[in-house]
């Protein structure tokens, strides 16, 4: 099962979304914990992909992205919709 951390960002980004959004959230997070991997979620690396920063769905909108910080640990940095991603410094 993976280990979820989360920035301040993403807490304050997940805080900001509606309802329906952070419902939709919890769900794909539990199948995440359970599989990161799960074809449900859609996971993928994110470009420059030297940065080891991957994305899964929320939804058809929404997109969750995450960091591998150790060995099935994970650092959630960002959720909101997919053209936002790049908005916010989740490189580092």
């Amino acid at each position: 099962m993976t280990e979820i951390y989360t920035t301040a960002t993403f807490d304050e980004l997940f805080l900001n979304l509606p309802k329906k959004i952070q419902t939709k959230a919890e769900e794909k997070t539990k199948l995440f914990r359970e599989n990161s991997f799960n074809p449900i979620l859609r996971t993928e690396k994110l470009h420059p992909k030297g940065h080891d920063v991957w994305s899964f769905r929320v939804d058809i909108h929404y997109r969750i992205v995450f960091k591998f910080t150790g060995k099935d640990i994970v650092e959630f940095r960002f959720i909101g919709h997919h053209n936002q991603i790049y908005d916010y410094n989740i490189f580092k």
